[in-house]
């Protein structure tokens, strides 16, 4: 299973990428793998705010539905519009161009306690 090393995790399966004062956020290869083929993608309106742990969306595949859970606390600052149009992209690159939205984060320490790599991998087996 393809676990980056760079990215911070949650124990639902979403994975967080700090970039300056915010955090770009996915589903791991994990979820994408365990959803199946991705057949639809809900994400939030630019603007809205969202707590730690919150859902934020939706992905629907052929196999579940599976909520979105914000891994910290923000402002959706940035949607991947792309996946409106073609949701599949998140089961063949969930860390890359399969990516769902940026959040400008209220609080750096939330992203800190995130799981890192090796406590998601832990989490997995």
């Amino acid at each position: 299973m393809n676990v980056p090393a760079d990215l911070r995790y949650t124990e639902e399966h979403e994975w967080a990428r700090l970039e300056g004062d915010t955090v770009v956020v996915g589903i791991t290869d994990h979820a994408q793998s365990e959803l199946g083929d991705v057949v639809y993608v809900e994400l939030p309106e630019i603007g809205e705010t969202y707590d730690q742990g919150e859902s934020f969306g939706v992905v629907e595949s052929v196999k579940a539905t599976s909520e979105l859970y914000a891994p910290v606390g923000g402002e959706v600052v940035e949607l991947n519009e792309a996946l409106l149009d073609d949701p599949a992209v998140v089961n063949t690159d969930a860390y890359g161009v399969g990516w769902m939205v940026r959040f400008k984060v209220d609080d750096v320490d939330e992203f800190e306690q995130l799981l890192d790599a090796d406590a998601y991998k832990a989490l997995l087996d």
